[in-house]
């Protein structure tokens, strides 16, 4: 079964859009069609930005996060040449997790790696529409 990382800004996102792709994304691992993993790491910052912009999401947050392996964040010496420093933590938990794919919504930072597991060490990473696109999972709302 695929194993696929998420990025702060989709547990970001999946709380404070219950009906948007990212909340499909984990919606769809409830249902069996792959595991999810992201780390402490990625969780603390999502947490902190919906308690900063949207305080009354965080108990939902909290409920996705049952639907999740968080692991903790270690250092592995792998890094990513090109990706800034702040999301190298990210990229190492993702390989850490023995991810396939790895779905984030940076385009800022991880847009130069997408859709090159050939040079990100074997994990696609994807936004979350281009992920949905390669399964051919239409979106649908929830």
């Amino acid at each position: 079964m695929k194993r696929i990382f998420l990025d702060a800004n989709v547990l970001f996102m999946a709380a404070y859009n219950p009906q948007g792709k990212a909340a499909f994304i984990i919606q769809l691992a409830r249902e069996g069609r792959w595991h999810l993993y992201s780390s402490a790491y990625a969780v603390a910052e999502a947490r902190r930005n919906l308690e900063i912009k949207f305080p009354d999401q965080v108990p939902d947050f909290e409920i996705l996060l049952k639907s999740i392996q968080i692991i903790k964040h270690q250092e592995s010496g792998i890094s990513l040449p090109g990706l800034d420093r702040k999301d190298q933590p990210i990229f190492q938990a993702a390989l850490a997790s023995a991810a396939t794919g790895l779905i984030t919504g940076d385009k800022k930072d991880f847009g130069q790696f997408m859709n090159k597991p050939d040079e990100t060490s074997g994990i696609n990473i994807q936004t979350p529409s281009d992920f949905l696109k390669r399964f051919k999972l239409p979106y649908r709302n929830l």
